[in-house]
């Protein structure tokens, strides 16, 4: 036992012949990237005498290359069924190593191109796509394996903060996520030196009095409490030496500078692109009932500012003049019309909102924003819902993925854990993956 919290012996997630299994598919895909890089070069340059034979060394020498790196890393032994960080920043490393490897044969003269920039061609296209096919199928299996019940369970943990950064303290985090207990969010500590220090995936967070923590409590959308290692107690140390420090939410200033960036370019190349598309349904909708093509509504969104939402009409005009309002039913819904049906279907009524994204209303990916209405009723139950307030809402959301739509207040709480949970753990690479397997969703006819 440590600090109060029981210790579970957990075995090996993946076993011999499952590890084996790994180490063949990350070998395959590295010699596939391999392929298509060399093959890269062919459809860049002139024709290249003896190219059969340069394409066989290259891969013969990407085999070698590729299990040498991968044995080094280790990387049949990662989870596959939680990708992390620190998985990310392995399989690069392996990917730089094969690179290393490659680079050292060429410079040898064994590989024979008629140019140094068909060498660094094959490289980087290499590395690149080594990194992009091992990574991406390292997310597609984690995604596929992690059920809804894993991510339901997963979500709404207690999250704690661990109190100090010794030994101790990395032990009790270690112990406590083990035990699977809580969501470790960090560590927090009195010393102001050591702000922003990461101890592992976990950053630590510096706290010099309750004004510091109601911060830290509106990044991390809340917190269940903070455990303490055994025979460690609370300082005065430090506590006239910080000055005040903003503290954000759990993606970085320059996390929010890219996302930003991204929203604004891809919102505005889809309008454009999208435009005819737009059209199209727009004149459907107008022709079935005569009625208009856009519906707006006014939502919540980022510091509690309402917004107008836009979207094309996929029911009656008057589906809330009776009954006031009322949450979207499924397919089913009686309200729906028949284009607003198909639209509904091939989510292809959210298409206006690419307009919010372009004007900083919402983001690609973020929350769900709600009607004040059932904002209020969610409040009521968990308060938590106003931690959400200082990020920009989304057109799509990692709860989406998972809770589907919210018919039902016990769909919109269990959103709520979802949606917290992404504050607490928002990154550039959490958005890309969200986004990455909403487009698969979409393409796949997935229902959400």
């Amino acid at each position: 036992m440590a600090g109060g919290i029981i210790v579970s012996t957990i075995k090996s997630e993946i076993t011999h012949p499952a590890r084996g299994l790994v180490f063949f598919v990350d070998l395959a895909l590295s010699l596939l990237a391999s392929l298509l890089a060399i093959l890269l070069v062919r459809w860049v340059a002139e024709p290249i005498p003896g190219f059969s034979f340069i394409v066989l060394k290259w891969l013969l020498t990407s085999v070698v290359a590729s299990f040498v790196a991968f044995r080094v890393f280790r990387t049949q032994n990662y989870s596959i069924r939680y990708f992390s960080k620190r998985q990310l920043i392995g399989l690069t490393g392996a990917c730089l190593v094969k690179e290393a490897f490659l680079l050292a044969i060429i410079l040898i003269g064994w590989l024979e191109l008629p140019d140094m920039v068909f060498y660094l061609l094959a490289l980087l296209g290499d590395f690149v796509m080594t990194v992009g096919l091992v990574v991406f199928s390292r997310l597609l299996v984690s995604t596929l394996l992690r059920d809804r019940d894993d991510v339901m369970k997963l979500a709404s943990k207690g999250a704690v903060l661990i109190f100090g950064t010794g030994p101790d303290s990395v032990s009790l985090a270690d112990s406590t996520t083990s035990s699977g207990l809580f969501t470790v969010a960090g560590f927090v500590s009195s010393d102001p030196s050591e702000e922003g220090m990461m101890i592992g995936d976990n950053v630590v967070w510096y706290c010099k009095d309750a004004s510091d923590m109601e911060r830290l409590q509106w990044c991390l959308g809340g917190i269940d409490g903070i455990l303490f290692p055994k025979g460690a107690h609370l300082s005065d140390e430090g506590k006239d030496k910080g000055v005040p420090v903003k503290i954000e939410d759990g993606m970085s200033g320059a996390g929010h500078v890219v996302k930003r960036t991204f929203d604004v370019l891809l919102s505005g190349i889809l309008l454009i692109v999208f435009s005819p598309l737009m059209a199209i349904c727009a004149i459907a909708v107008r022709r079935e009932d005569g009625g208009p093509a856009i519906y707006s509504q006014e939502r919540v969104g980022r510091n509690g500012k309402t917004f107008r939402i836009y979207k094309f009409r996929s029911m009656r005009p008057d589906a809330e003049d009776e009954s006031g309002p009322c949450l979207y039913s499924g397919e089913g819904d009686e309200r729906l019309t028949k284009v607003g049906a198909f639209l509904r279907a091939h989510h292809l009524d959210e298409l206006p909102q690419l307009w919010n994204v372009f004007k900083g209303d919402m983001s690609f990916i973020g929350y769900r924003p709600e009607r004040q209405y059932y904002i209020d009723r969610i409040m009521d139950r968990n308060p938590r819902y106003r931690y959400l307030y200082q990020i920009r809402p989304g057109v799509t959301s990692y709860a989406t993925l998972y809770n589907g739509y919210t018919d039902t207040m016990e769909k919109m709480l269990t959103r709520l854990d979802l949606d917290l949970y992404y504050l607490r753990n928002h990154s550039v690479l959490f958005d890309m993956k969200v986004l990455g397997l909403t487009f698969l969703g979409i393409l796949t006819g997935r229902k959400f």
